[in-house]
């Protein structure tokens, strides 16, 4: 049986550092770290993880990981001239994972102590024995190589809690009298959200790696009501898309200069024309078209959904099983190239290393129109070996493990997914308006449905517009097309350009049981469909 001491010195440190771990841990029960951002993981925090570890291979785990996370969140809420919300949590504390006989094994603990984290090590050893009687299939992890002492932060640059309240709160309240001020505007709202996780994970390979994470999302919705109070329009509440950023996006947003604006839209819905069912050109705006590629390309290109592993809560999909689809399927026409990364700057599933310690790469999910590959995680990669040996292709994972909390067992989580824009001509989407002779224009996301297996789908906008003749001519309402995703994306001709593209997302992805949350960012340039299936929402069946 292996020692601390052993197990310290086998994950690489020196002895002088095993030395001060051993004093740090016999000394008394550690005081709560409060984590802080910085180029490494702080001292107190490495002497938990591999207090945890070594507790797990003490306690007979071939491989384990651990975590420990701070999570804050804050969410203000105004409407008009009125606070109607202040949220702010906080929370810490260590989960771990390990596998025993091949089996998976977790549990978390709020006792930031060395016997706390050794006591949540022991107990997820126990339930991976447990676990062993519905095991399907033994856990084998794709190779990764080492992080230690690894350190990454995303690209913001103004900690959102070191803005006051007050201040933010004046902000919302000035966005809402611009807005209040466009003819029959009768009802504003808008809310501030943030996430702020500062992340350390280590594993017994020997990774160890600290990450400072935050995210931020502005939101504003405004209603417009008729003189005769017979119509009800609304534009919002997503005109501005959430991003792995700070304060400064919030400022960045000017949404005290683009109230009106916004609220000029939903005014201009109220003499909207209703939509004549048929068939229609769709020039569909990035702040539209990326909920599209979440749905219809993000979930169904998850492997553990592809495999059945989901069936019970978030579905299945049409894209499997991968013997039959990867390098077969034609999911659109050969310009066509779809790419899951976790690298993208401001994106929401940016990181620089995820919950298993791998360091994300990009990579086609459809390429040249054929579908190429799928999401993974460590245990996912060796389901997909023969494939990615047969194309002479790394079997490593994608980085797509995440936990949306220290008290959460990390699983496969969507990357970023993203429309590569044309390489060769610059469109932008006054180009693609221009170009289309018959269509519509479709601004923001609104209602959508989707089948289970991610098929069939119909998707609205919060704004859209008549386009004739290369020009829009005027607004239109209860617009929604329908789809089956293959046949969609077959529709594609024409892709905008580098200097069109823009990230859209969702602070709130739900998958797993028990449910997790987490954010993912989907970029694209504008994009043209061709004679897509349109149906009228408002129409009296």
């Amino acid at each position: 049986m292996t020692s601390r001491r052993e197990f310290l010195a086998s994950a690489g440190l020196a002895a002088g550092t095993i030395a001060l771990a051993s004093r740090q841990i016999e000394a008394a029960e550690l005081r709560s770290p409060i984590l802080t951002a910085s180029t490494e993981p702080d001292p107190a925090v490495k002497v938990l993880l591999l207090e945890a570890l070594t507790a797990a291979k003490l306690a007979g785990a071939s491989w384990a990981d651990a975590r420990v996370q701070r999570q804050r969140r804050q969410n203000l809420g105004t409407r008009e001239q009125q606070v109607t919300n202040v949220l702010d949590t906080d929370t810490i504390g260590c989960g771990v994972r390990v596998l025993v006989d091949g089996t998976w094994g977790f549990s978390a603990t709020r006792q930031l102590t060395a016997e706390g984290v050794a006591r949540a090590a022991r107990q997820a050893v126990a339930l991976a024995r447990a676990n062993r009687v519905a095991r399907d299939r033994q856990v084998t992890l794709a190779p990764s190589p080492v992080h230690a002492n690894a350190s990454w932060k995303s690209s913001y640059t103004v900690d959102p809690w070191s803005i006051p309240v007050e201040e933010k709160v004046a902000l919302l309240l000035r966005a809402n009298a611009e807005a209040m001020k466009v003819r029959n505007i009768r009802f504003v709202n808008s809310s501030l959200s943030f996430v702020k996780e500062e992340r350390s994970y280590a594993n017994s390979e020997g990774s160890m790696v600290a990450q400072d994470v935050v995210r931020s999302w502005v939101t504003m919705s405004s209603t417009a009501i008729s003189d005769d109070r017979t119509e009800v329009a609304v534009r919002g509440p997503e005109v501005v898309q959430p991003m792995g950023r700070g304060w400064e996006y919030v400022l960045e947003a000017n949404i005290v200069g683009n109230a009106p604006l916004w609220a000029e839209q939903a005014r201009e819905k109220l003499t909207a024309k209703p939509v004549e069912v048929g068939r229609y050109d769709l020039i569909l705006h990035p702040s539209q078209l990326f909920l599209t590629i979440h749905e219809s390309i993000g979930h169904p290109t998850e492997l553990d959904r592809a495999m059945g592993y989901e069936a019970n809560y978030a579905g299945t999909s049409f894209i499997a099983p991968p013997d039959d689809v990867l390098g077969k399927l034609r999911l659109g026409p050969d310009h066509l190239t779809i790419r899951g990364d976790r690298s993208q700057p401001n994106a929401l599933a940016t990181i620089g290393y995820d919950d298993d310690g791998v360091q994300p790469d990009e990579f086609d999910i459809v390429k040249n129109g054929v579908f190429w590959d799928y999401q993974t995680t460590r245990e996912q990669a060796e389901w997909l070996r023969p494939w990615y040996e047969q194309n002479g292709m790394p079997v490593r994972s994608h980085g797509c493990s995440y936990a949306q909390s220290w008290s959460d067992v990390a699983f496969q989580r969507m990357p970023n997914v993203s429309i590569v824009p044309d390489q060769q001509v610059d469109r932008t989407w006054d180009d693609l308006i221009a170009a289309t002779d018959r269509g519509i224009a479709m601004i923001g996301r609104a209602s959508y449905s989707i089948d289970q297996q991610r098929y069939n789908a119909q998707f609205g906008a919060q704004v859209c517009y008549e386009v004739r003749g290369g020009k829009i001519v005027g607004q239109l309402k209860d617009v929604a097309y329908v789809m089956r995703t293959s046949e969609f994306w077959n529709a594609i001709d024409l892709i905008g350009g580098k200097s069109s593209y823009e990230l859209g997302g969702t602070f709130n992805d739900g998958k797993g049981q028990p449910g997790q949350s987490n954010a993912v960012s989907h970029g694209c340039p504008p994009c043209r469909f061709r004679d897509v299936n349109v149906l009228n929402t408002g129409r009296a069946l």
